[in-house]
């Protein structure tokens, strides 16, 4: 497909252009796995609230540039030389931006595509998975593993996390694990999965898709394009309902290390594996969401989790551990999960109103 006009917008590591109804932004840090950056996200915004505008554009898609990921996430290095050199503002006005951009797609008034391929992690799900028409490769490696770097799920993770089946949004939250794209269906966190040959040719599989609402996009690639979905995980749904619908963090991890199934053997370790007090922050923050159901509610929430984390020793140490040094040993700080705060962690969930 030829652009018919100039680019719309070009900045450093995201490229917009336009063809004819058709609007394109591609994030381009392939090398980074398309980590995001302040000024990625300044862009981002900027060309979506343009084309939100436009009457000539009539349909909107985005991708990731490069085989291995559609998007990362936030660039972890940046927020650990925020946090660990003072610039605790930087970090919350970023974060800040970065869940409005979320909003704005989650509330886009034109069909926007999203396409999900390879890690798309964290900052990656709040671009992909809340948008109005949601695709995903079968090979797409998803989650929100904040747990694992002593922060908590965000960019509207904890809303998609609570709409999960049954507990499964607290069992992702708290053990940081990852899914498929062709899992992301089930879990609520995609609409169609689609095939390997439309995901490298999307572009020109649009024409025809202009001029239909976001439903009918959704149906139309669904029969034309879809791949199959994975129901694995529905025989996982038993012991992770029992354990995790559990009335607090550390009953979860009890009720977790009494089963004899291997897979909830698995999941106690991860869970011990990752900082005790984002393991109970995402636990809370799921819960909450889940009570409220709304996706405005959820990402101020977050931010003020995000706050309060920012100035707890686990997160600069779980970025050292996994992003910086690479040792994998990070020293937790409680290093209990009876040592947290569940009294604070749950006032913070539950907001001001509290």
């Amino acid at each position: 497909m030829e652009s018919r006009r100039a680019p719309a917008g070009k900045a450093t590591n995201v490229v917009s252009r336009v063809y004819g109804p058709i609007g394109h932004i591609e994030l381009d840090r392939p090398a980074k796995l398309n980590a995001l950056t302040l000024q990625m996200l300044t862009e981002l915004t900027r060309v979506l609230a343009a084309w939100a505008e436009d009457s000539s554009i009539s349909l909107v898609l985005l991708t990731g540039r490069g085989e291995r990921a559609f998007c990362a996430g936030g660039d972890i290095a940046d927020f650990h030389r925020a946090i660990t050199t003072g610039r605790h503002q930087e970090f919350i006005d970023l974060l800040a931006m970065e869940f409005d951009l979320d909003y704005l797609i989650s509330s886009y008034p034109k069909p926007l595509i999203s396409l999900a391929h390879g890690i798309t992690m964290g900052g990656g799900v709040g671009l992909a998975s809340h948008a109005p028409v949601r695709l995903a490769t079968s090979s797409a490696t998803m989650g929100m593993p904040e747990a694992k770097i002593g922060y908590t799920p965000d960019v509207g993770g904890t809303h998609l996390l609570a709409n999960a089946p049954g507990h499964f949004g607290e069992y992702l939250a708290m053990s940081a694990a990852s899914f498929t794209g062709a899992d992301a269906v089930y879990l609520g966190f995609a609409d169609v999965v689609v095939t390997d040959s439309f995901a490298e040719n999307i572009l020109d599989e649009l024409d025809e898709l202009v001029g239909l609402s976001a439903a009918e996009i959704i149906s139309a690639v669904e029969v034309l394009h879809g791949a199959p979905e994975s129901h694995a995980l529905e025989l996982s749904q038993g012991w992770v309902d029992h354990a995790f619908s559990a009335d607090s963090p550390q009953e979860v991890l009890e009720r977790l290390e009494q089963m004899v199934h291997p897979a909830a053997r698995q999941a106690a370790q991860l869970l011990l594996a990752n900082s005790p007090s984002s393991v109970s922050s995402a636990f809370y923050t799921v819960r909450q969401a889940r009570a409220e159901q709304d996706l405005r509610s959820a990402l101020e929430r977050e931010l003020r989790m995000a706050r309060h984390l920012m100035h707890q020793p686990d997160l600069a140490e779980g970025i050292r551990a996994q992003v910086i040094d690479k040792d994998r040993n990070p020293r937790w700080s409680p290093a209990l999960m009876s040592e947290v705060d569940h009294h604070g962690l749950r006032l913070l969930a539950e907001g001001p109103q509290a």
